[in-house]
């Protein structure tokens, strides 16, 4: 599957050319932080067929967390584009809201962390859902 995408402000670009491994919702509560309160809708993808062909992410991982995953923002409009978690090495988890089409993503197959949902949360029907990770 070829994507390409972007932040808000047009700073950052990237493509991906590799056929996602899973097409997740989060409900975690840091996801609700990165996203403003709504769960977090990404794609699995191939780091080694992901690529950024403009500008360059700032990272940022928590200091006080054994093994933290590392989120990579735009420097500019703070876009939050994807995270790298060393649980899933050799893998980009890309935010579907950076797409230049999001249709691309089609719909989640799994809904993951739903013991932190909140009742304004949503859940496609016949998605299957995990209290936590499966």
């Amino acid at each position: 599957m070829h994507v390409t995408g972007g932040c808000y402000c047009g700073a950052i670009r990237y493509e991906s050319n590799g056929e996602p491994a899973a097409r997740i919702q989060c409900h975690c509560r840091e996801c609700q932080y990165a996203t403003g309160g709504a769960p977090n809708v990404f794609m699995v993808v191939p780091e080694g067929h992901f690529e950024f062909t403009q500008g360059t992410p700032k990272g940022f991982s928590r200091s006080d967390l054994q093994s933290p995953v590392t989120r990579e923002f735009c420097q500019e409009c703070g876009t939050h584009l994807l995270t790298r978690s060393p649980k899933r090495p050799g893998a980009i988890i890309l935010k579907v809201g950076t797409l230049d089409d999001p249709s691309q993503y089609g719909h989640p197959e799994m809904a993951i962390f739903t013991c932190d949902k909140q009742a304004f949360h949503e859940i496609p029907a016949g998605v299957q859902t995990f209290e936590r990770r499966p």
